[in-house]
C-alpha cells in the first residue's frame, strides 16, 4: 500500500513537472529571444548615434581646418585651438600630424571630438556634445525593457496556457486509462481528448487497445459461462448415476470426485455471473456479530471469532456469507492453524497462521485457475476470484496481504451505512 502512494506520487509529480518544464521551456526562450534582439537594438542605436557623431565632428573639422587656413583664426562652433579639455590622446594622435575622432567623457559631459593638425605645431579640434544622443539612447533601452518584459509575459500567458491544456489532455487520458485498468474497458479515451496531434494520437492507440481488451475479455467471460452451461448437465447426470452405485469404497471415491467437479462447475457458473456485472446486491441490516457467527458455524470449520467492537452494517448477508465462508475455507485448505476472525465494526480480518499468500497475489489479486504458491496447497483459484467479485458487487473492500511473522491476512471493509449517524 505505501509503495502505491509513492508510485501514485511519483505520478504526480512527472506529470506536474511535465506542465513546469513546458512553461519554463516555453519562458527561457522567450526571454532569451527577446533580450537577444533587445541587445540587437541597443547596439544598432548605440553605433548609429556614434557614427552620425562622428561625421558631424569630422564635417566640422574639416571646416575649421579650412577656415584657419585661409585666416588664421578658428571658426565654427566648439572649434577650439589647443584646448586643454581635448583627450590625452586624440591630441597626441593629432600632434602627430593625424587627424582623427574619439568619444569621451568630460567636465562639459560626454562628446564626440575630432582633432587635426594645423601649421605652427598647434592641433586644432571640435567638440560635437554628445549629451542628447546618450539621453536618446537611454530612452530607448527604456522602451526595449518595456517591450521585452511585455513579450516575455505575452508569451509565457500562452506557453502556461498551450501547457496546461496538453496537460489536462493528459491527465484525462490518463484517468480514462486507469478507468479500463480497473476494469471498465467500455471506456474511450479518444472521447474525451479532442484534437488532431500527438495527444489525439495516443488517445487512438489506448483506445484500440481498450476495445481488443474488451472483445478479449468478454470471449473469455462468454467461454467460462458456456463451458459451465455445456458441463452442468453432464454432471447433473453423473451425480444422479453416482448416487444409484452400490455402497462401498469405490462408490465413495466417485461420488466425492464429482461433487468436487459439480462444486468446480457452480463456481464456475458464479465467475461468469461476477464478470458480466450482472448481479445485484439485496440488502438488509443486521447485526455484524450475529452474521459472522452465524457464516461461521455454516462453514462447520474450526475459527477463532474474536470481536472488538460491533456494528449494526447494512449489507447482503447471502455475499457476506459466501465471502467470508471462501475466505476461511482458503485459510483452513492453503494455511495452518489456528485461523482467526477478528471484528472490528465494519472490518473483518481473517487470518490462517501458514506460508502467507505468494507475491504475485499480492501484486495482482486473485486469478482464477492460478495458486502459483505449492507450499499453500492446491487448487482452482476460484474461491478467492468469487470473494472479491461478491465484495465488488455489494460495494466491499477485500484487500490481501501477509502478517509481519507468518500467515496470509486477508481484510473485508464493509461500506458505511448511509441511514447510521
Amino acid at each position: 500500500m505505501t509503495l502505491r502512494r509513492m508510485t501514485l506520487g511519483h505520478m504526480t509529480l512527472r506529470r506536474m513537472t511535465l506542465r513546469r518544464q513546458i512553461a519554463t521551456a516555453v519562458a527561457a526562450i522567450s526571454v532569451l529571444v527577446a533580450v537577444a534582439v533587445g541587445l540587437l537594438v541597443h547596439q544598432a542605436m548605440i553605433r548609429q548615434h556614434v557614427d552620425q557623431a562622428r561625421a558631424s565632428a569630422l564635417s566640422a573639422l574639416d571646416a575649421a581646418l579650412g577656415a584657419y587656413g585661409r585666416s588664421g583664426e578658428t571658426a565654427g562652433q566648439g572649434a577650439a585651438l589647443d584646448d586643454p579639455a581635448l583627450p590625452t590622446s586624440l591630441h597626441t594622435l593629432a600632434h602627430g600630424g593625424h587627424q582623427g575622432s574619439l568619444l569621451a567623457a568630460g567636465p562639459q559631459g560626454e562628446s564626440m571630438w575630432a582633432a587635426g593638425p594645423v601649421q605652427g605645431g598647434g592641433v586644432l579640434s571640435v567638440r560635437v556634445d554628445f549629451t542628447q544622443d546618450r539621453q536618446a539612447i537611454a530612452d530607448l533601452d527604456r522602451i526595449i525593457l518595456i517591450a521585452v518584459v511585455a513579450s516575455v509575459f505575452t508569451t509565457v500567458l500562452a506557453g502556461v496556457l498551450v501547457a496546461d491544456r496538453i496537460s489536462r489532455r493528459l491527465r484525462t487520458a490518463a484517468t480514462a486509462a486507469r478507468s479500463i485498468a480497473a476494469g471498465r474497458t467500455d471506456t474511450r479515451i479518444g472521447e474525451l481528448v479532442d484534437g488532431r496531434d500527438e495527444v489525439a494520437d495516443l488517445a487512438a492507440a489506448v483506445d484500440l487497445m481498450s476495445r481488443t481488451l474488451h472483445r478479449r475479455l468478454e470471449d473469455e467471460q462468454r467461454f467460462t459461462a458456456d463451458v459451465a452451461h455445456e458441463l452442468r448437465t453432464p454432471v447433473t447426470g453423473l451425480v444422479t448415476a453416482a448416487e444409484l452405485l452400490p455402497p462401498g469404497r469405490p462408490t465413495q471415491l466417485v461420488q466425492n470426485r464429482v461433487q468436487a467437479l459439480r462444486s468446480l462447475v457452480e463456481d464456475l457458473l458464479e465467475v461468469s455471473r461476477l464478470d458480466a456485472d450482472a448481479e445485484t446486491p439485496d440488502l438488509s441490516a443486521v447485526p455484524l456479530e450475529r452474521a459472522v457467527r452465524r457464516t461461521v458455524t455454516l462453514t462447520g470449520l474450526d475459527v477463532e471469532v474474536e470481536v472488538t467492537a460491533d456494528q449494526r452494517v447494512r449489507t447482503d448477508l447471502r455475499r457476506l456469507d459466501r465471502i467470508l465462508g471462501n475466505l476461511i475455507l482458503n485459510a483452513h485448505r492453503h494455511g495452518a492453524a489456528p485461523v482467526r476472525l477478528h471484528v472490528d465494526g465494519r472490518r473483518m480480518t481473517v487470518r490462517d497462521h501458514g506460508p502467507g499468500y505468494p507475491d504475485d497475489l499480492l501484486r495482482h489479486g486473485p486469478q482464477r485457475f492460478r495458486t502459483n504458491a505449492p507450499e499453500r496447497g492446491r487448487g482452482h483459484g476460484l474461491g478467492l476470484t468469487i470473494a472479491t467479485g461478491h465484495a465488488r458487487v455489494i460495494g466491499a473492500t477485500l484487500t490481501f496481504t501477509n502478517h509481519p511473522t507468518t500467515g496470509a491476512v486477508a481484510t473485508l471493509t464493509l461500506p458505511p451505512d448511509p441511514d447510521t449517524p
